[in-house]
């Protein structure tokens, strides 16, 4: 004989079944993850990272197009590994 199932308050609330408030609290967290990241390049290597803005204000719009759609994909292939295996 087994046991009961455990009843609603009891249970461990799934990844799907997180509240808006924490999706969002994640949210902030990444952008400010992402500020931090940038402002540490800019800090560490000015000179490279005004190079860098040159080249991507000078570059064709499919270019930035196209590195802008990898970059999107691998950082949700990024997070989508965390989610699965974190």
């Amino acid at each position: 004989m087994g046991l009961p199932p455990l009843g609603p308050h009891l249970r461990r609330p799934s990844r799907l079944q997180r509240n808006d408030k924490t999706l969002m609290l994640d949210l902030i967290a990444a952008l400010g993850l992402a500020l931090a990241v940038e402002g540490i390049l800019f800090a560490a290597f000015p000179d490279g990272m005004r190079r860098a803005m040159y080249e991507a204000a000078h570059s064709p719009s499919d270019q930035m197009r196209i590195v802008g759609i990898i970059s999107a994909l691998i950082g949700i292939g990024v997070i989508w590994l965390v989610r699965q295996f974190g």
